[in-house]
């Protein structure tokens, strides 16, 4: 099955931050299912440049989610498929105009009838993809306190979607096991008053010391502060569930009380700007602790790993170090510098790895740590300024260290060659991340590629190691040209998505 990464750079040219924001929105959504008792798909023009796809107004499916508080309203999974206006015209419909679409009955036809909603997702101010809602209506339940409860607050949240205020960025959270609707679901109003509180949230607080038999009407931030061990972490419960009524972004916390583990999450309700209270979802962990302390046991001992392997990399480019000054050949210490640096950007690499929770690498962070080695390695010195512009992005392990070596080179190839010695400059990495590629461009302002250069017929080492971990590593694309205006451009371009898992 393809991934959600692969089909928005198979179907769209969606910028960088559209997709994150996809992403996010697909990382959120079990809960709106579930709120929803109904499937959500995620639907994106199929266009794709093909002006006969355009002109038919083709959606595709690109994502899935099937609630898990009431039966699927499709029987086989609908990822993949292309489907036209006439199928679904209140997809399109959003996505045209902009708006909530609602179809109260499904077309006629063979299968499950369905009630159908459409929501545009928005990101920076455009509709970037629609949201659909499909619910069984044959599944006929009663209206109970709970599912008003739940559907209340899903509206609420397709609110804020459609206008591009769920989810944020800021409510990304280490913590991956956020907790479900099922799990527990507290509703606020805009005082900070339990309006409705689920059995499984009320067995939540009682396994937290709780005497009272019910939260209907209780201050949420002062009950639970009393219940809280850790006096911090009390006060920060309290604080995060007022902060959310006030409008901030909430988050997902883990505390303890009374020998019982919960995770506590707090929702921002402000459907058109408007302060509408909070939802709060709370999932009893206590158990799931006592196993995790396995996992968690084995996951330091990779970062273990990482570390001692990043202390033994800085072991081996302090001797090269140490050699380079002991020598009185110029060509001699000028290599070993040179591997000074590559040693180093593979360490820095493992340092970063080291410090994170999964084989990711944020590859904004290493760069920015290695250009001031990449300033104090080249001759030049300090005359030639970098910077950078542009977001780089989160690579997997395996493909960081060979983007971040070529990375380097360029931009010492850049240093070393595009300036006189002692001479003033710039050298701007720029990059840019779509759905299908990341783009780099290492800008100079110098002196420009000499007559009659190539660069798959150029000898140096550097150029060596680029056009092999491209081709070999990253299966990429580079492309030296001069710059307009002056200087040189070396142009990288990464596949992501689909075309990367091919090379």
């Amino acid at each position: 099955m393809s991934t959600l990464s692969d089909l928005l750079a198979e179907h769209t040219d969606l910028p960088g931050g559209a997709v994150d924001h996809l992403q996010r929105v697909v990382g959120e959504w079990q809960l709106l299912a579930d709120l929803s008792f109904a499937d959500v798909l995620l639907w994106v023009g199929a266009d794709n440049g093909n002006a006969e796809a355009a002109g038919h107004g083709e959606v595709v499916c690109v994502a899935q989610c099937r609630p898990t508080t009431a039966p699927t309203a499709f029987a086989e999974d609908a990822v993949g498929t292309v489907v036209s206006d006439a199928e679904h015209p209140h997809v399109r419909q959003a996505l045209t105009e902009w708006r909530i679409v609602r179809v109260e009955d499904g077309p006629p036809g063979e299968g499950t009838p369905v009630r159908r909603e459409a929501i545009p997702v928005r990101c920076a101010g455009d509709v970037i993809a629609v949201l659909s809602r499909d619910t069984n209506p044959t599944q006929h339940r009663q209206s109970s306190p709970l599912e008003v409860a739940y559907l209340d607050c899903a509206a609420d949240l397709c609110q804020m979607i459609s206008e591009g205020t769920f989810p944020t960025p800021e409510e990304h959270s280490e913590i991956l096991s956020s907790p479900r609707a099922g799990d527990g679901f507290i509703r606020l109003d805009s005082d900070g008053t339990v309006v409705y509180a689920s059995p499984n949230a009320l067995s939540a607080y009682h396994r937290m010391g709780l005497t009272t038999t019910t939260l209907t009407g209780s201050d949420l931030a002062s009950v639970t502060r009393t219940l809280v061990t850790d006096p911090f972490d009390s006060q920060d419960v309290a604080n995060d569930i007022r902060a959310a009524l006030a409008g901030k972004a909430g988050k997902r916390m883990e505390v303890e009380a009374r020998g019982a583990t919960v995770l506590l999450r707090t929702l921002v309700l402000r459907p058109g700007g408007q302060p509408a209270g909070a939802a709060v979802l709370i999932r009893d962990v206590t158990e799931v602790k006592r196993r995790d302390r396995a996992l968690l046991s084995k996951d330091a001992t990779i970062r273990e790993i990482h570390h001692r392997v990043k202390n033994n990399l800085q072991t081996v480019a302090a001797l090269l170090r140490l050699q380079a000054r002991r020598t009185n050949n110029d060509e001699a210490r000028q290599a070993l510098s040179e591997s000074v640096r590559r040693v180093t950007s593979i360490a820095l690499v493992h340092d970063t790895l080291s410090m994170s929770v999964d084989e990711e690498v944020n590859l904004d962070e290493v760069v920015d740590r290695l250009v001031p080695i990449m300033a104090d390695v080249a001759m030049v010195g300090s005359a030639v300024q970098i910077r950078r512009e542009g977001s780089l992005g989160v690579f997997p392990a395996e493909r960081a260290t060979p983007l971040v070596m070529v990375l380097t080179e360029l931009v010492q190839n850049a240093i070393e060659h595009a300036f006189e010695p002692g001479e003033a400059g710039t050298v701007t990495l720029r990059a840019e991340r779509s759905a299908r590629w990341l783009d780099v461009v290492i800008h100079d302002d110098g002196l420009g590629l000499p007559p009659g250069f190539s660069l798959e017929r150029s000898d140096r080492l550097g150029l060596q190691i680029v056009r092999t971990l491209v081709s070999a590593e990253l299966g990429g694309s580079l492309g030296l040209h001069p710059a307009d205006g002056g200087g040189t451009d070396a142009a990288l371009r990464v596949p992501l998505g689909r075309r990367a898992n091919r090379v």
